[in-house]
């Protein structure tokens, strides 16, 4: 629970940064294609969101770091000889990320318009790059190769293989575009949440109408993307970890045409999902791409290598919270293509409300799918190859430990809203369209 609740912390904050970092990008791009000081000014004031999130998230990854050596001293064992080398290179993509952001916040105003997109590139390189490079450890997990485990030691060593993880390619994919995708949902909320004020002007009108539409078509581009690269772990799992998928959908019986299950509760008494609402024959095609591929069963496995069941729920929530905003984006962007010529606000107030909450629900999807993928390995730290059991500290007392840096975590977050809130109202837009407009033109 202590290193859980650190991780789902730091996930927050370093999956923000991964996706307003891209916008940043595409605002700047957008500024030299359009000529148009608005998307200036947008790039800045998300660059302001973006340094605080980092600012959390910088002392919230070096807790994490700590945490994995004292509290999983056995699993670092094991990693320190096979899988250091992503960790290690991680290291040159945050300078990357951290050195360019200095550039961009304090230079910007004397930079040209190609060396302000060159340096916001290399921002959003480094946090992709950090970002796959945790993801190359995180797929090892699931997936290990590179070494062999004999009598407790570790031979046969291959950094290159492990870095090479079957699930690897997979599980970045999705954790990037899933990252890009919560990013711009959440700069999707914060505009919608200005237009659904009564009382902005038409020239603030018109700048946030430009951020939500920059933000809609990048969180209906990558919610699609989302789900294909989704379908690609399913049918990884169905290669690589079939007792996985068979728990995510309380499959119990090895069988072809195997039907998909939404919702439900997984029962072993009953061998089934009770309660679920079956689509036959879905899964079978998702994992093989034919009704007739046959899904191994939780049966097929030792009891006590299964996943906790409960999965299948994580699963059920994950899948929804997506498919939910991939089609209120796409219902934004047809009411867009409709309706932009029209002023002021095109959008009804409850479809305003909807968006405002489609960045809490990216943040939940985000948590939801982690959680999903790091218990789906249980009782594995290192599939297969060590148990969490074996991999933990035998340390006690850590109760109390698990109580501070809780009360720690949710004063950051609400500091963090609150320096947001705060430093947004001393700061607002309007007071910045003509100084914006200076540093077009200069």
């Amino acid at each position: 629970m202590l290193f859980g609740s650190s991780m789902a912390f730091h996930i927050i904050f370093a999956t923000l940064t991964v996706g307003i970092t891209l916008m940043i990008l595409l605002a700047e791009i957008m500024r030299l294609v359009k000529k148009d000081d608005d998307y200036a000014l947008l790039a800045k004031r998300w660059t302001k969101g973006a340094a605080v999130l980092l600012g959390v998230a910088i002392p919230s990854g070096t807790i994490v770091a700590v945490m994995l050596s004292l509290l999983w001293p056995h699993f670092m064992e094991i990693v320190g000889e096979v899988i250091a080398l992503p960790f290690q290179i991680e290291i040159f993509a945050f300078f990357l990320e951290a050195l360019f952001l200095s550039i961009y916040v304090y230079a910007a105003d004397r930079l040209g318009p190609v060396t302000r997109l060159i340096a916001v590139f290399f921002v959003a390189f480094g946090a992709s790059a950090s970002a796959i490079l945790i993801t190359n450890a995180h797929a090892w997990m699931n997936t290990p190769r590179g070494f062999d485990l004999v009598d407790g030691q570790v031979v046969n060593v291959d950094p290159l293989a492990a870095i090479k993880a079957p699930s690897f390619l997979v599980t970045a994919n999705h954790v990037v575009g899933t990252a890009f995708m919560t990013g711009a949902f959440v700069l999707v909320a914060v505009a919608a949440y200005r237009l659904l004020n009564t009382h902005i002007t038409e020239r603030e009108t018109s700048y946030h109408r430009k951020g939500l539409f920059l933000s809609l078509i990048v969180a209906f581009i990558m919610s699609s993307y989302t789900a294909l690269s989704g379908h690609e772990t399913a049918v990884m799992l169905y290669e690589e970890l079939p007792i996985k998928l068979a728990a995510s959908e309380g499959l119990f019986n090895t069988t072809d045409n195997a039907a998909l299950t939404i919702f439900g509760t997984p029962s072993i008494e009953a061998e089934g999902v009770i309660g679920g609402i079956e689509i036959p024959g879905m899964l079978s095609w998702i994992a093989t791409g034919s009704t007739d591929g046959v899904i191994q069963g939780l049966n097929e496995f030792p009891q006590d290598e299964w996943p906790p069941l409960f999965i299948h729920t994580l699963f059920n929530v994950m899948v929804a919270i997506g498919f939910t905003l991939l089609g209120l984006s796409g219902i934004g962007l047809l009411i867009w293509f409709v309706r932009r010529k029209q002023e002021g606000i095109i959008y009804p107030k409850w479809l305003l409300a909807a968006f405002v909450a489609c960045g809490p629900l990216a943040v939940i999807g985000i948590e939801t799918g982690w959680i999903y993928s790091c218990t789906g390995r249980q009782p594995w730290t290192i599939y297969g190859i060590q148990r969490t059991a074996d991999a933990a500290t035998n340390s006690g007392n850590l109760g109390i430990l698990f109580f501070l840096f809780s009360v720690l975590y949710i004063f950051l977050l609400v500091l963090t809203a609150l320096v947001m809130y705060f430093y947004f109202k001393r700061n607002p837009v309007s007071d910045e369209f003509h100084s914006s407009g200076e540093q077009l033109n200069s």
